[in-house]
């Protein structure tokens, strides 16, 4: 993947519409400037700033002072965020963090699918979807990650299990709606952290530092799907991916609204399109892995990707552009391949009646 000229738009597909759409990236002249000559000319104070403790300092100013709560009613209404949605009145808000943080009726304003072996958008986001294999026409992945540091270079039994897989990016930008969800149905066989850094998500920023999501602090869970009430496409793991003044993940599950939270442990059940985390606020990333030949992505998502009309930092060899998507949380990611799930039926007499 190589990148565009600095200063270039960066458009997306709005999925309802089909529209593109010119994205207002978040700070950008001031990101291009510390991921250009900064990181060129003074490496040390490079190093600084994508630090645990900068990004602290960051978010602090951002989003808990009176200067980032004037700055942040400024953004919401530039780009018309509906706190309409809210489950909290937005009056009683008095920080970007309140707003950041807030929690929306998602029952009643992000429907999902109803054939239960449909994976889903863990966040409001956009996205891009790949493959690992490099035969494949959707291998993408070169620039976003490295994939043995991505998931750990001594979780030899993941590596192995998500090797030739199919994999999305959800690029979450800092007006959105900051919980992750869970994408698919199913007991939680793992979950670790991985250190790292602190990288903007920016898709400037992204194209500079090579394999920038496996250099990032990150959580990963992988997710058994090929149980009982499970969606039944394999395992998946799910990569939730620090940034820039993005100092914590917060995992606090629940399987009814925003109800009774749950901390992340191994063998708890995830139920599809519930609550599982909460990224602290600015922008980050979501990262979901997929066992090969066990999905097939929504059709629009991947034509998307190849509009030839939009203009994006996201490019190709030759300098033919990635174009993301804009997708709501629990809307279809991908549908469980028909041959597979059938192979897995007669292998598991308990899921007999999925048709």
């Amino acid at each position: 993947m190589t990148t565009a000229m600095d200063g270039n738009p960066h458009q997306y597909v709005d999925r309802g519409s089909g529209a593109l759409c010119t994205e207002r990236l978040y700070q950008d002249r001031l990101v291009r400037f510390f991921y250009g000559r900064v990181r060129e000319s003074v490496p040390a104070m490079f190093r600084m700033l994508v630090s645990r403790r900068s990004t602290a300092l960051l978010g602090y100013l951002n989003y808990d002072t009176q200067w980032g709560s004037a700055a942040c009613r400024r953004f919401l209404r530039g780009h018309g965020v509906d706190l309409g949605e809210c489950v909290d009145d937005p009056r009683g808000f008095r920080t970007a963090r309140d707003v950041f943080e807030r929690r929306i009726r998602y029952w009643e304003c992000r429907p999902m699918p109803r054939d239960p072996h449909t994976a889903v958008a863990p966040a409001d986001s956009r996205v891009l979807v790949g493959s690992l294999a490099e035969r494949l026409p959707l291998f993408i992945k070169n620039k976003f990650f490295e994939y043995a540091e991505l998931l750990g270079r001594d979780r030899h039994q993941w590596l192995a299990t998500f090797r030739d897989g199919d994999y999305a990016i959800f690029r979450l930008t800092p007006e959105k709606y900051h919980y992750n969800h869970a994408p698919v149905s199913g007991t939680v066989l793992d979950h670790y952290d991985i250190e790292g850094d602190y990288h903007s998500c920016n898709p400037g920023a992204a194209l500079r530092v090579v394999s920038p999501y496996s250099k990032n602090r990150r959580v990963v869970t992988v997710i058994d799907t090929d149980v009982p009430g499970g969606t039944g496409i394999g395992k998946v793991a799910m990569v939730e991916l620090v940034a820039l003044m993005i100092g914590e993940i917060v995992q606090c599950v629940s399987r009814s609204r925003y109800d009774d939270p749950q901390p992340l442990t191994r063998g708890l059940w995830l139920e599809r399109g519930a609550p599982k985390s909460l990224f602290r606020p600015g922008s980050s990333t979501t990262l979901l892995l997929f066992e090969p030949g066990r999905i097939r992505f929504a059709p629009d998502l991947v034509a998307n990707q190849a509009r030839a009309d939009a203009r994006s930092r996201y490019s190709l060899a030759f300098g033919r552009s990635v174009v993301e998507t804009d997708v709501r949380v629990r809307s279809p990611l991908a549908h469980a391949r028909t041959d597979a799930r059938r192979s897995y039926i007669l292998l598991d007499p308990r899921l007999s009646h999925v048709e």
